[in-house]
């Protein structure tokens, strides 16, 4: 199949303008296809050839004004229209279109708990094309006219409000102006729950199964929407642009959530249906408000072209993040972000993949999916956070609704954005831009004192060249509670300096980044590294305490911090934490990088026995139930890192953790996963839990357990289902590849560390982008820290054999994989 090139799609933008697609879909002819019929209407400026883009699974006919195309003219997915005249024209194209089973196109879902099918599209980047025809690019936009035959009982959603027009007929009110990988459709016997809003209708749908906990949320869901809607409504001027808000929570959803105008698409994992904590409720919410700004910045207002897909994704990460905070109750959400999602924007930036936040181009549509990454997230709601510390709130969004208000239901480009945020202040945004969005790899800032005591004043040292306005918190000993660290002030210092700034006498602690506004990894000085090690749990501001245990986690990847000593400030501290989002980023760095990467295998055991003695110390101190979200990261975790089967072989048993909480689902399959790998669980253990829970997620968690059994047999039918049979779905493939590689296994799996890179190459030319990244990311053999697994894979990479999908993936892992030998040989 060809992807389209930025040149192509410059040079059909200034042939065409696409006015309305009229779209028939009919979705009952059986579980393999469905019937697509597709009418569009549009204009030729000038007379020339161009093409349109369909993947059928067979191409029935096309006319073009009335005159027929030849259906073999079709190469790969693009059908020649050529000889175009000057003026008005109308393409039909009726073609029979293949289901997906890997989150792609129009997904095919049948819930194993009850047997029902749902249907939904994702439609992004150029899986249109699996759907109907279309001139598949972000700037041809146009109206949407749907209509949907579904089978009887089912119900159909779509970007407008959809009517029954009988006999399984549905039609959809059309759309304004939207590209096309914003069409949405989800159908099936949903489970629907239905509200008003500022005389809008608002819905939330899921799987018939997951009915009662969907409900059960119902009144939370609801009520975030309500707020972030409002919110956003005092921010911007121009009113919410669609007929409706739809949020459907669907099943095996490739990434979060999808900003379909009108439906929003959001992993089904959302509906919670055991345990959670306030943090996971609080990611959900924020996944909400990020969706919903996209209404604005992204739907109303779209990209250009792909190189600028931070447009969309940096402004709704940091208006999610923002808003959540001024409209919710919750309150302090940019800790999560600073210890568990910045993180994310660091690592991508230090990887040889590093790209500019703005890149200057992005030839192809193959291209612009390698940037859905960390840079793209993280660091550009990072670029934002410190834009607006430097600009100002007020005229921050003064711009923004200039911008919205120049190109409303229209695209627009990086120099547009940067000349709508100009226009609202005096400040050289245009210099900002480049500095800050042309530029890659994370700038370090260091802090040196000097002066006499009482007379100190501070310098801070910059690798790198962006400008950065920080605030610095400076930390006293409280004399009266020795662990205890008291702010004295704080004070803004603009990198580079103009001049030294005065601090007084020296402090105890001297943070950079307090209140983490910028986007930089710090450094300590010798005293306040040691105030850390010994009070930073005594620091007051869980804000503050993220950029500290941040700083620590940058230390020991750059090899500035041997792994050990962060796992024994985490020993010291993390038992005094209680901010939820803290203790589940630290331990999820201590568990899947520290003791699974970062130390040398011998060192493994003693590494876990001290994270399940943190875990204990936890445990122990919610034993009075009133810390049930703590209680639960706390026995997630120990059970992850339990060497030893006997305790959670007994809280299987008994059904309970003693003082709670109850075993549901999602940890009975999370203790019989480990039992898998430590080999005290068996098939018949596995297959009676998943008579116990046929759900879905019970169906994956049995293919994690399966693939987790440390059985040459076991492991042998593991691989052939994720690599030879290419029946998995995509969701089945993740779990399998989770379950698959163990560092407790590392010799029975070291003949498969070899077969990983063929097997993943021929894997990822067959099924597609979507299994490459699963492949890249969940299949990789990262337990293998050695000097021969990172020879096998410079070897593939130099085959240059790999899809573009898993390249990206295979130079990242790889990356980390030099970087985990680099951090086992840092001095303790």
């Amino acid at each position: 199949m060809s992807v389209l090139t930025r040149d192509e799609a410059q040079t059909r933008a200034q042939l065409l303008d696409v006015h309305r697609y009229t779209i028939e879909l009919d979705l009952t002819g059986g579980a393999e296809t469905f019937a697509s019929s597709t009418a569009i209407r549009f204009t030729a400026r000038t007379g020339a050839d161009t093409f349109v883009e369909l993947k059928p699974a067979e191409l029935h006919s096309a006319t073009l004004d009335g005159q027929p195309l030849d259906p073999g003219a079709l190469d790969g997915n693009r059908l020649p229209l050529d000889g175009l005249t000057a003026g008005e024209h109308e393409l039909r194209v009726e073609a029979t279109m293949r289901y997906s089973r890997t989150g792609e196109g129009m997904h095919r879902f049948t819930d194993p708990t009850d047997g029902e099918t749902y249907l939904y599209t994702q439609l992004f980047m150029e899986d249109v094309q699996r759907v109907f025809a279309a001139f598949d690019q972000p700037d041809l936009k146009a109206v949407f006219e749907l209509t949907v035959r579904a089978p009887e009982g089912w119900s159909v959603l779509a970007n407008g409000v959809t009517e029954h027009l009988g006999d399984g007929t549905w039609r959809a009110a059309p759309t304004p102006l939207i590209s096309t990988y914003l069409v949405a459709v989800a159908a099936g016997p949903w489970h629907s729950v239905r509200t008003e809003h500022r005389g809008l209708p608002f819905g939330l749908h899921c799987r018939r199964s997951l009915a009662p906990h969907l409900d059960a949320d119902a009144g939370e869901l609801f009520e975030i929407t309500r707020q972030c809607f409002d919110r956003y409504h005092e921010k911007f001027e121009e009113p919410y642009p669609f007929d409706s808000y739809d949020q459907a929570f669907v099943p095996e959803f490739n990434a979060g959530a999808m900003e379909n105008p009108g439906l929003v698409t959001f992993r089904d994992d959302f509906v919670y249906r055991s345990a959670v904590t306030d943090t996971e409720r609080q990611t959900r919410a924020m996944v909400v408000a990020h969706e919903m700004a996209h209404m604005w910045f992204g739907d109303l207002v779209t990209l250009r072209w792909w190189d600028d897909i931070w447009l969309n994704e940096s402004f709704a990460e940091y208006m999610g993040y923002q808003t959540l905070t001024e409209a919710t109750r919750f309150t302090d959400p940019w800790t999560e972000f600073g210890v568990v999602r910045k993180p994310w924007g660091y690592d991508a930036d230090q990887r040889p993949s590093t790209h500019p936040v703005a890149p200057d181009a992005v030839p192809d549509t193959a291209s612009a999916m390698l940037n859905f990454d960390g840079i793209s997230y993280a660091k550009g709601a990072s670029a934002l956070r410190q834009l607006v510390a430097w600009l100002g709130e007020k005229d921050f969004l003064a711009g923004i609704n200039v911008h919205f208000a120049r190109h409303r239901f229209g695209n627009a480009a990086l120099a547009d954005f940067i000349d709508s945020l100009a226009s609202a202040t005096d400040r050289d945004v245009h210099a900002w831009a480049d500095a800050w969005l042309r530029t890659t790899g994370v700038d370090t800032l260091v802090p040196t004192v000097s002066g006499t005591n009482g007379d100190r004043v501070l310098n801070v040292e910059r690798t790198g060249s962006r400008p950065h306005r920080i605030c610095v918190g400076l930390y006293d000993q409280d004399l009266s509670d020795e662990g205890r660290l008291v702010l004295r002030e704080r004070v803004d210092v603009d990198v580079p300096q103009s001049a030294p700034q005065p601090i007084g006498k020296k402090p105890a602690l001297l943070l950079l980044n307090d209140g983490d506004v910028t986007y930089a990894k710090i450094r300590f000085d010798a005293d306040s590294f040691e105030a850390v090690r010994t009070g930073l749990c005594g620091l007051p501001d869980p804000l503050t305490r993220a950029v500290v245990w941040s700083a620590l986690r940058d230390a020991v990847r750059d090899g500035d911090l041997a792994p050990a000593a962060y796992l024994e400030v985490a020993r010291t501290h993390l038992p005094h934490e209680r901010d939820l989002a803290l203790v589940q980023g630290v331990m999820s760095f201590a568990t899947g990088q520290i003791a699974d990467r970062y130390v040398a295998p011998e060192d493994r055991p003693a590494a876990l026995a001290g994270l399940a003695a943190l875990c204990r110390d936890l445990i122990r101190r919610t034993e009075d139930g009133d810390d049930p979200g703590l209680r639960l990261i706390a026995v997630r975790h120990f059970i992850d890192v339990a060497a030893h089967p006997d305790t959670i072989a007994a809280w299987f048993a008994d059904g309970i953790v003693p003082g709670g909480p109850e075993l549901d689902p999602d940890l009975r399959w999370r203790v019989l996963g480990r039992l898998a790998v430590l080999g005290a669980t068996d098939e018949a253990a596995i297959a009676a839990e998943l008579e116990r829970d046929p759900s879905a997620t019970g169906q994956e968690g049995a293919a994690r357990c399966r693939a987790a059994l440390p059985d040459a047999e076991a492991k042998e039918r593991a691989w052939e289902a994720m690599f030879v049979r290419d029946d998995l779905s995509n969701y089945l493939f993740t779990a399998t590849a989770q379950g698959f590689w163990q560092p407790e296994q590392a010799d029975l799996l070291r003949p498969y560390v070899a077969r990983f890179y063929d097997d993943a190459v021929g894997l990822a030319a067959r099924r597609g982008t979507a299994m490459a990244e699963a492949a890249g990311r969940w299949a990789f053999p990262a337990h293998a820290v050695d000097e021969e697994a990172l020879r096998l894979g410079e070897a593939c990479l130099a085959r240059d054999e790999a899809t573009p999908a898993l390249r990206r993936k295979l130079v990242d892992q790889l990356d980390d994989l030099s970087r985990a030998l680099r951090v086992r040989t840092t001095p303790a």
